[in-house]
């Protein structure tokens, strides 16, 4: 059976561009065909903000629908902001950026981009391919630290976020390697030596920017100092940032001072009462208090200089 489809073109008042072409054949409600193709022309730019569609009345007579048909569609569209109605007026078309505001905010946007892809015959497959081109061509819009240390990955989050005042998120290389969308608008981060197996994971044309690690010598000097036997504490939240403290610290303190090591959260109140300096990282400061207290910063001060740079370049 051949189907029966009605279309309207360019003749009559209103909506000089509009082209609706609809089947009373198909299984969608009449409704729904209209009203979507309507979005569509609205989102490819066809029909313009500000244009006037044709009146009720007018488009079912050339549609050959029932008005009330036309009248539900319309109506609906003015719901969800496509369109917009005034008492006496026929119905206009609002901006686009407007439209995209609607309830369902971005799923609505989607939707009406997966249409019109459809609608213009492209896969959703070669639309897929192409949205990720391009959001991996954008600008960053944050900072993505890459380290295999949970822990270690919250310090250097912090470090970053205090000093460029970016948004900063963290995964683990087999994460990244899981979920290649983490890299799309981000700056990957890493530590310099880990770098290499990071590089192959993110957009050629945004390659990993390398963070060294701070030397420590002042904390190194400030206990060898230290005339009497000292409590020397490091409190980080990251084992790996302890094992570093330790190895660093360790020629240092020698036999004359004592080394102790603490993972947040500590075990109870009274835990660094003992210690005469504590070296706390960038996380443990904001958490405890004590007269002697350190601050252990992980990232070189030429690292975040560099990191800013770039990304006041991108």
């Amino acid at each position: 059976m051949k189907a029966r489809t009605q279309s309207t073109g360019a003749s009559g008042a209103g909506a000089a561009n509009m082209v609706i072409r609809i089947s009373k054949e198909s299984e969608t409600p009449l409704r729904q065909q209209l009203a979507e193709q309507i979005v569509f022309q609205i989102a490819t730019g066809k029909l313009k903000p500000g244009e006037t569609l044709p009146s009720v009345r007018e488009l079912a007579r050339r549609l050959k629908v029932h008005y009330n048909t036309v009248s539900e569609a319309y109506q609906e569209l003015v719901r969800r902001k496509w369109l917009e109605g005034r008492r006496g007026s026929r119905v206009t078309v609002r901006a686009v950026v407007e439209a995209a505001r609607a309830p369902g905010g971005l799923d609505d946007l989607i939707n009406t981009t997966i249409r019109a892809a459809r609608e213009q015959g492209y896969s959703l497959q070669a639309l897929r391919e192409r949205v990720r081109e391009r959001l991996l061509a954008a600008p960053p819009d944050h900072i993505l630290v890459v380290e295999a240390d949970a822990g270690l990955g919250r310090v250097l989050q912090e470090e970053i976020r205090r000093a460029l005042n970016w948004p900063v998120k963290v995964c683990t290389r087999e994460e990244l390697t899981a979920n290649p969308g983490l890299s799309i608008g981000a700056q990957a981060v890493a530590a310099h030596y880990a770098v290499p197996d990071v590089n192959p994971l993110v957009p050629k044309d945004r390659p990993t920017i390398p963070l060294d690690f701070s030397a420590a010598d002042e904390h190194v000097d400030l206990i060898r100092r230290r005339q009497e036997a000292s409590v020397v504490a490091v409190v980080s939240v990251s084992e790996g940032f302890l094992q570093t403290a330790r190895s660093v610290l360790a020629s240092a303190a020698g036999r004359r001072h004592t080394l102790k090591e603490f993972l947040l959260p500590l075990p109870h109140s009274k835990s660094l009462a003992a210690a005469d300096v504590v070296f706390a990282d960038s996380i443990a400061m904001g958490e405890i208090r004590h007269r002697g207290v350190v601050h252990y910063r992980l990232i070189a001060p030429a690292s975040l200089e560099y990191l800013a740079s770039a990304l006041a370049g991108a």
